[in-house]
């Protein structure tokens, strides 16, 4: 194996004092660099208006108030915005594992006639920009093929973008490639048919690849702020991200602070909780062989 620096080299005592040196420095440079804004954005979530905007600014906060939280969550009416949130984010979800697993399954085990053309074509979609897709996506939801329905100030508006994701329909049957097709014969063999098969045999080994899809798109719809914006213009159905910047010149700076504070949390949770499933997703391959 060729690495950077010979092997000899790291088993001699200046060697390992060399490498225990750098490899400390670079886990402590990339802690500060995660940790510090997570920490100013906490800490500052608990001072005053007027600290918030000294300078210099204070590393810590001289008077404590952590109940800029609760007011921001009262006053602010985060909760009418998590619901709404929550709502876009839900349904988007559920309706992209409805279309994506299938189309997976399809063009993996399946294997139809220009498959390979149609994943290729999904492919390409990938390299072109979002924002050039912004205004034909919005003229499709304004009047829906076939349906001539308009979707704007609907949740729809945000789900149907959302469950066309070609990147999550690629990972899914990169993974749906490596699931032995023996096991697909013996379920063929005792009469299993293309959805119990799907349902039964693959979709349980998926598991880590569908937390792993599940947490991109859940993060991807939490942070996003322009398609909402666009398609939501009632203020009242809009998210977090979209209700947060259009009150952010009438809202004092440290309560806007504890709302995005109080914003983010939803998205750590989920990281911690689902850390392990997405660690396993991410190092899936072996399963064949």
């Amino acid at each position: 194996m060729r690495t950077l620096v010979r092997p000899a080299v790291l088993r001699t005592p200046r060697g390992r004092l060399v490498y225990g040196v750098l490899l400390a420095t670079a886990l402590l440079l990339f802690t500060v660099a995660f940790v510090v804004p997570l920490y100013w954005m906490v800490t500052g979530g608990m001072k005053s208006s007027a600290e918030l905007a000294r300078i210099p600014p204070t590393p810590v906060p001289q008077e404590w108030h952590p109940g800029n939280y609760a007011d921001a969550w009262t006053r602010l009416d985060l909760a009418r915005y998590f619901g709404n949130t929550l709502t876009l984010i839900g349904g988007a979800w559920l309706l992209g594992l409805a279309v994506q697993l299938p189309a997976a399954y399809a063009l993996s085990k399946l294997r139809p006639r220009f498959g390979k053309l149609i994943l290729g074509l999904m492919l390409i979609t990938l390299m072109v920009p979002a924002t050039t897709l912004l205004i034909p996506t919005y003229l499709t939801v304004t009047d829906v093929p076939l349906l001539g329905t308009n979707l704007i100030n609907h949740p729809a508006a945000v789900w149907l973008p959302a469950a066309a994701n070609a990147m999550a329909v690629y990972l899914l049957k990169n993974f749906f490639d490596r699931v032995p097709d023996e096991l697909l014969d013996a379920a063929r063999l005792d009469g299993a048919g293309p959805l119990t098969v799907m349902a039964r045999i693959v979709l349980p080994l998926s598991r880590p690849i569908i937390a792993v899809v599940s947490i991109l798109s859940i993060t991807a719809l939490w942070r996003d702020f322009l398609w909402p914006l666009v398609v939501l213009p009632d203020p009242a159905r809009q998210p977090l991200t979209v209700y947060l910047q259009r009150i952010a010149d009438t809202t004092s700076l440290n309560l806007l602070m504890a709302g995005l504070v109080l914003a983010s949390i939803p998205l750590v949770v989920i990281f911690l909780i689902f850390q392990r499933h997405i660690m396993a997703g991410l190092t899936a391959g072996g399963l064949k062989g």
